[in-house]
């Protein structure tokens, strides 16, 4: 179900999509922008923030903030100050992703009733609920010589996390969002790293790689050129995951040099999470389709994301948030207009990043979920 409301008593919108099966807990999907931009980055936040805690108290009762991710417009300058009027216990990111909308700041959050979360010793926020313990972790970075270094120490020490709580890896990490400062020269410094840690700990073209998101971002730090952010189940088993590669439209990721898998489903007893990566307009053999078309790479983005879905028996309407990225921010109008048309009322949040390859102008991540019933695996 998705949903639309206008704040006028402090000028947000906020969008949110609601999964709300016959047993088992309810999900929520928000997205929360400002709709008049005069207000200072403190005003905006604390509209922000309002909304959220209004948006809960009066239609999503009994739920728990389970992860956060802001979108800031000049991270230097404002993580500090976000952090200062954040009260909630979670996982909350901070991205440098500069909203579209001429905004400072524009929120992502994920909500679930029935759910109880703290944070582990080894810094892994957790929310567990029958079973499951969902790991989260945010802007994570370490101080290093390159985009290299930085991404070996941020993976490295991700391991020995999750490790602690008895997990590994390739077994329990679901997807990973790479934030990389000036991707167009640190990206490649970051595969290489990726690359050489996924070989160490079985994760290769022959045994499977890891949802995610590798994107121009910028961290709260001035010289972090790579952070990350991650998310991992315990208790989860290999017959409940499978990775989506959708072959007919998208190449493996692998014969371009870079370890990352298209797309994972989880499946639960009565739901399925689909997640896929940062998804753009490219083919089976792995050019980029429409080279300086905007329009023409948004519906093949759009074409691709469809059969990744499709693989895992979704649809587009299956899916509960969007994250856009665009590298010129001239193209926001066209784009805009796009995906109001096409996702009418989902909660959507674009937002100024390069991708990985120059002449892909746009990219998109997604979560879907599915209603199902498969009673050999415990509800979440």
């Amino acid at each position: 179900m998705k949903r639309r409301i206008i704040n006028r008593n402090n000028g947000t919108e906020i969008f949110y999509t609601t999964f709300s099966p016959d047993s088992g807990e309810d999900e929520y999907q928000v997205v929360i922008q400002i709709n008049k931009g005069k207000l200072s980055f403190e005003g905006q936040v604390e509209a922000i923030r309002s909304s959220l805690q209004w948006l809960i108290l009066r239609k999503l009762r009994n739920t728990t903030c389970v992860f956060k991710r802001y979108f800031l417009s000049d991270i230097s300058n404002q993580a500090d100050r976000l952090l200062a009027m954040e009260t909630d216990h979670c996982a909350i990111s901070i991205v440098g992703q500069p909203p579209l909308n001429r905004t400072r700041v524009a929120l992502l959050a994920y909500l679930q009733t029935g759910m109880k979360t703290k944070v582990m010793p080894c810094g892994l926020y957790v929310a567990e609920h029958n079973g499951y313990r969902h790991l989260r972790s945010a802007n994570n970075y370490k101080e290093g010589a390159g985009s290299e270094v930085q991404t070996r120490l941020l993976l490295t020490s991700y391991i020995k996390q999750l490790n602690e709580l008895g997990c590994t890896l390739a077994d329990n990490c679901i997807r990973t969002w790479f934030y990389v400062q000036d991707v167009d020269n640190n990206y490649a410094g970051m595969v290489k790293a990726r690359n050489d840690v996924f070989l160490t700990h079985e994760l290769t073209s022959k045994t499977h790689f890891i949802t995610s998101t590798g994107i121009e971002g910028k961290g709260e730090k001035i010289h972090t050129l790579v952070s990350m952010d991650n998310y991992a189940i315990d208790g989860i088993s290999d017959a409940q995951i499978r990775f989506l590669h959708a072959l007919t439209h998208l190449s493996p990721t692998s014969i371009y040099g870079v370890s990352f898998e298209r797309g994972i489903e989880v499946t639960y007893g009565d739901r399925r999470h689909i997640f896929l990566s940062g998804t753009a307009s490219i083919d089976d053999k792995g050019k980029v389709v429409g080279v300086g078309q905007i329009c023409q790479q948004t519906l093949r983005m759009w074409e691709n994301v469809e059969a990744l879905l499709a693989e895992a028996n979704a649809t587009l309407n299956d899916i509960a948030s969007i994250i856009v990225y665009l590298r010129d921010i001239s193209d926001y109008p066209v784009v805009k207009r796009l995906f109001n048309t096409k996702f009418q009322n989902l909660p959507v949040v674009i937002v100024q990043a390069s991708v990985c390859r120059p002449s892909w102008l746009i990219e998109m991540e997604c979560m879907a979920i599915v209603s199902d019933n498969k009673p050999e695996f415990k509800p979440l």
